[in-house]
């Protein structure tokens, strides 16, 4: 039987950030400006960061970058929000081994994507998150986001997988909202599903979400995190709708050039970084994407103090 929305826990809180990674002048991960960006957004809204995943630009980062911002963010954040390592790949043996890595380190909970480009079965799926989740004693949210893939996580897999004890979470990023239902219907009440995708935040909530793995609140963080008080806390959907649609437009500016180049970009205008670096094969927003950011912001929350055009 289905839950109430307002039954089912958030095990990692209800605005997550899936955290850009930021770079130095020579390429290299910035450690110092990952441990700044995470106080500022545990600060701002975010109940929980996910570090080194796909916005955090987890396919250029190799596994020693990982282990250090895993390790750089849960000290920089303390008991001040959840640290959940992406740690999945396309190869089932060493997201075990950085899985095991992360957990040393004492995060509090893994998300791992469906491996990408190898394209693997229902049950090849099953399989490697079985795997995985019994490697470890950590929490672990399945992360399904079938257009980065290639590969679309099924609610009867997702299912299946819920059954196992410390799968407990699921960040939904396919459209297909009868799906996101058909989990929330047919999964344990202990099972929460996370929208994957920002401009599905609110229709996942009403279908029975706990809250949402977000890119844009890097930049609104407290208007998402009044957003869900206003859903869960208040019953004031009203209040809940209004801020959806007005983050509507700054989200679709966020991904207006592959993520996360907006988001530095936004994040480096607003003074919040010092460079909007990212690595090859990424490039920074050329002038009419900056343009576009520049716009978007302004829009949303007045004069932007820092980069101008």
């Amino acid at each position: 039987m289905m839950a109430d929305t307002d039954t089912r826990t958030p095990p990692f809180g209800r605005v997550l950030t899936a955290m850009a990674t930021p770079f130095d002048a020579s390429g290299g991960v910035d450690y110092e400006e990952a441990a700044r960006l995470a106080r500022y957004l545990a600060a701002h809204g975010s109940d929980g960061l996910v570090v080194a995943g796909t916005t955090g630009e987890s396919a250029t980062l190799t596994a020693d970058e990982k282990i250090r911002l895993f390790g750089t963010v849960r000290e920089a954040v303390g008991k001040d929000a959840k640290v959940l390592a992406g740690t999945g790949s396309y190869n089932t043996a060493e997201t075990i081994t950085l899985s095991r890595e992360a957990q040393h380190l004492g995060v509090d909970g893994l998300l791992v994507v469906t491996p990408y480009y190898n394209r693997p079965s229902q049950e090849g799926l099953y399989q490697h998150y079985k795997a995985v989740a019994d490697a470890v004693t950590l929490p672990v949210m399945l992360y399904n986001v079938p257009t980065r893939t290639s590969v679309n996580m099924e609610a009867a897999t997702v299912l299946r997988l819920a059954e196992i004890a410390n799968v407990v979470a699921l960040k939904e990023a396919s459209p297909s909202m009868s799906q996101v239902a058909e989990v929330v219907a047919g999964a344990p009440a202990t099972f929460a599903v996370y929208s994957g995708a920002d401009e599905n935040n609110l229709p996942i909530l009403a279908l029975g979400g706990v809250g949402i793995v977000s890119v844009v609140s890097h930049v609104a963080g407290p208007d998402l995190a009044q957003m869900h008080t206003a859903f869960f806390d208040d019953n004031d959907l009203a209040t809940a709708r209004r801020i959806h649609l007005r983050t509507l437009p700054l989200t679709k500016a966020m991904f207006s050039a592959p993520s996360p180049v907006p988001t530095k970009t936004a994040l480096c205008m607003l003074d919040v970084l010092p460079n909007s670096l990212v690595r090859l094969p990424l490039v920074e927003a050329n002038d009419r994407e900056r343009a576009v950011i520049h716009a978007a912001l302004k829009d949303y929350c007045g004069p932007v103090r820092g980069e101008s055009l």
